[in-house]
């Protein structure tokens, strides 16, 4: 019997090479747990192929197609085993010798051959050897600058941290200096606020950019170091086709600079909270009127309107209370006036 095809080794219910094969009294053949799965779904014992009834519960074996079946299951995996090794395109030889030269694989008939006369050449192992030394080496500062860009990744990430309490901490002395005073100081409070906000959210975006930015460069150098440990780990021949190509890509990463660290990125404190209390009082001078009788009144005879926008004069009930004004109106020493 002769098989020209996979087609005619293959079960007609899962299109497979024969597995466990038996055949039925109509000629037809199966997978023995095909044709039971397929009677288990069926009232009656049918051939799937030609809908004949079969009288037998225990189809037997047919050992000439079975022998058939795992000899070409046999032949493929021979076949995948010998295409999975890389030969030379050349010559069609196992790969050897590496041309120091060329920097290139090569067989014992290539070494023989014009294109390589005068060339040195190592067997492959031991190029490997050196080659990987060198990969590893080159490889180095890259996993050096991951431990950098990671420092400069958690001294953002505490930064970050430091702005967002610094934001909640001035908020909080903000609010407890303003809460000294009355509600003709919610602007200055709100305009003093969104000061704050606008700098804290200028700082956290530039700290977002930066974070940002080294975000979109870790995964690349992160895939650049795992391409070359893969390379490292690759066969012989693998690793020294793609040595020089993935030497380069290490190489380029190596010779970037570095992110600086952050240090003047933080919320300027002095500027929303030094000498808050004095700068607020002096921005209201112009806008605050003192009542009489006041240790820090302008003049006895001058009281404010109930609105607090007008100024009017009224000679004092008991000018005894004030001796140290005269007509003037500026203190004189020795009445407990200023010194």
């Amino acid at each position: 019997m002769s098989f020209q095809s996979e087609e005619d080794l293959s079960c007609p219910i899962c299109h497979d090479i024969f597995r466990d094969l038996i055949f039925l009294s109509c000629s037809h053949s199966f997978c023995k747990m095909c044709l039971k799965d397929c009677w288990a779904q069926k009232l009656e014992q049918q051939c799937p192929v030609c809908k004949r009834i079969s009288e037998q519960s225990d189809p037997p074996c047919n050992l000439v197609l079975k022998n058939h079946a795992e000899a070409y299951l046999q032949e493929s995996d021979q076949s995948a085993s010998v295409e999975s090794e890389v030969l030379c395109c050349l010559h069609h030889k196992k790969l050897k010798l590496f041309c120091l030269d060329h920097q290139e694989p090569a067989c014992v008939i290539c070494r023989d051959s014009r294109a390589h006369v005068d060339h040195r050449f190592k067997p492959i192992d031991e190029a490997v050897q050196d080659h990987k030394k060198a990969l590893q080496k080159s490889l180095e500062p890259l996993q050096d600058k991951l431990k950098v860009l990671q420092k400069v990744q958690e001294n953002f990430d505490i930064t970050q941290q430091r702005i967002k309490f610094q934001d909640q901490h001035i908020e909080k002395q903000i609010k407890e200096q303003f809460k000294k005073f009355h509600q003709f100081l919610h602007e200055e409070e709100k305009v003093r606020l969104t000061a704050l906000k606008k700098e804290e959210q200028e700082k956290s975006q530039k700290i977002k950019e930066k974070t940002a930015a080294l975000s979109r460069e870790m995964p690349s150098l992160l895939q650049t170091i795992g391409a070359a440990e893969e390379v490292l780990r690759a066969e012989d021949v693998s690793f020294l086709q793609n040595y020089s190509a993935t030497l380069k890509s290490v190489q380029q990463y190596s010779s970037t600079d570095d992110p600086p660290l952050v240090s003047e990125a933080l919320i300027d404190m002095a500027k929303h909270l030094g000498n808050l209390t004095y700068n607020i009082w002096n921005k209201m001078k112009g806008v605050v009127f003192y009542a009489p009788g006041t240790p820090n009144a302008g003049h006895p005879e001058r009281s404010v309107s109930e609105d607090l926008t007008s100024e009017r004069h009224q000679p004092p009930d008991k000018p005894e209370r004030y001796p140290i004004f005269l007509s003037t109106g500026i203190p004189t020493k020795g009445c407990g006036g200023l010194q």
